[in-house]
């Protein structure tokens, strides 16, 4: 199959051109100048000729934190690798790195395992998997090596949840002394998780059972605290750390200050930290239940912070933590917020959530826009220049992107299987027209072109942001 995508302007990390993209095959082979002989011979013999006059073209987005199928919460997760996938290409991420997670006694490959037969023939994207890791003895190491030899390079610990993911301080030291030797990423959720349980019990007691109190018991203290040790931890076994939905200033303060002594220190943030806050946590008759999700939402003075990190680099990735539960799931902690199921749906508007904050809205540049949203997360998890680029020699996923195309985002039009939005009535300046998976078109316009099993499985190589 031969493409050629013309008269676009080609927006990568790097740069900003009016170029035409032909692709042979799978494969972009050439971004030349537009009208050039060379693509009127390409075009002459191709298959496809895509019209990109007036719009931006685009890398695919990679989404580096997802959870779909997944089990562990007080509820199931009902999104799908299909249904998730879907929804991912719509909204042009082209890419998920999703957690695969340990059930029972389950040891770090038999969850690897599992998860990657649930994924094998159902995803519309392409897919690589992170490891959630939990019960850390002294196998665990030597597993973590065995995985990364797998084309698994990330871990992710958690210094939250005492009593079912929870690692102490030794453990989480010794997996970042593995890391250290093989070369993997440690990525940590950072919360104090056992001083957190104590103010949600207290909470409790006193009968401060509404959705709002999930947030104010998870204060962005005891968020920065864990940041802070995690970053000491990492110091002392000389692993780098990338922090995963980062939610605080006060998180945010500490990441600088190691990235400012020199450390291997990354952290992301997610779209719900920079255009949700605490107050939707207290959206009236229940409402507030849909936000609920861990970091909780902040007071609004906290996403200048966060933009500015994102400006200065500081938080080098944005992904979506996408991690729904339907209303009805929800109601299961009307009584207690303890019992909400955590997480938010925003897996297909990532993309266009981050042109309106960035490029629309004039915060930040259009290439920093598909850094963040592409080649970053590329780069940090060993994909590029596979992905997150277009070059001659990368995978053909590439978004035509039309920058004046207002719309409104709705429960009634998005593709994610979850019963509600929690960006229900907000308007977009830009929009995903067309979405190419490896040079075959997947999404035109409202119709989904794409086939069950169009996502391959992808091994992955160590990061390459190191200093």
């Amino acid at each position: 199959m031969r493409t050629a995508i013309t008269g676009g302007t080609v927006v990568t990390a790097i740069e900003t051109v009016l170029a035409d993209v032909l692709v042979e095959g799978e494969i972009v082979v050439g971004v030349v100048h537009p009208d050039s002989e060379l693509t009127r011979t390409f075009a002459e013999g191709a298959d496809r000729v895509i019209d990109a006059q007036g719009k931006f073209v685009v890398p695919g987005g990679i989404d580096a934190h997802t959870h779909l199928q997944a089990t562990g919460q007080i509820a199931p997760v009902l999104e799908t690798f299909e249904t998730g996938t879907v929804a991912s290409a719509f909204g042009g991420t082209t890419t998920i790195i999703d957690f695969a997670f340990m059930s029972g006694d389950e040891r770090l490959p038999d969850g690897y395992e599992r998860h990657r037969e649930n994924a094998a023939g159902e995803c519309a994207v392409d897919y690589g998997f992170h490891i959630m890791v939990a019960n850390v003895d002294e196998q665990s190491p030597k597993e973590m090596d065995l995985l990364v030899r797998e084309g698994v390079t990330s871990f992710k610990m958690f210094m939250a949840y005492p009593g079912r993911v929870y690692s102490d301080d030794g453990q989480i030291l010794r997996m970042m002394q593995q890391a250290a030797e093989n070369g993997s990423l440690i990525q940590m959720h950072a919360e104090n998780g056992i001083a957190i349980d104590v103010l949600r019990e207290q909470a409790a007691e006193r009968g401060d059972i509404e959705p709002r109190f999930h947030g104010v018991t998870r204060t962005p203290i005891l968020e920065a605290e864990a940041v802070h040790r995690a970053i000491a931890l990492s110091e002392v076994a000389g692993s780098p750390l990338y922090i995963v939905h980062l939610s605080s200033s006060n998180a945010l303060e500490e990441v600088v200050a190691a990235r400012d002594r020199g450390l291997n220190v990354f952290a992301e943030t997610c779209p719900q930290y920079l255009f949700l806050d605490l107050s939707d946590l207290d959206r009236p008759n229940f409402e507030g239940s849909k936000f609920v999700c861990s970091p909780p939402l902040r007071p609004q003075e906290h996403q200048d912070h966060l933009w500015r990190g994102l400006r200065t680099n500081d938080l080098q990735v944005v992904a979506t933590d996408h991690c729904p539960f339907c209303w009805e799931q929800r109601e299961i902690g009307r009584d207690d917020f303890r019992s909400i199921p955590n997480g938010l749906p925003t897996l297909e508007h990532r993309m266009e959530l981050m042109f309106q904050g960035a490029v629309a809205e004039g915060r930040l540049s259009l290439n920093r826009w598909v850094d963040m949203c592409s080649r970053a997360p590329a780069k940090m998890f060993g994909l590029y220049p596979r992905k997150g680029t277009i070059a001659p020699g990368s995978d053909a996923d590439i978004v035509v992107f039309d920058p004046n195309s207002p719309h409104t985002l709705s429960v009634e039009t998005h593709h994610m299987n979850v019963d509600y939005s929690c960006y229900e009535g907000m308007t977009m300046t830009g929009q995903v027209e067309k979405v190419l998976l490896r040079g075959k078109v997947v999404v035109d316009g409202t119709e989904y072109l794409g086939t069950k099993g169009d996502g391959q499985y992808l091994p992955r190589d160590i990061c390459s942001n190191l200093f």
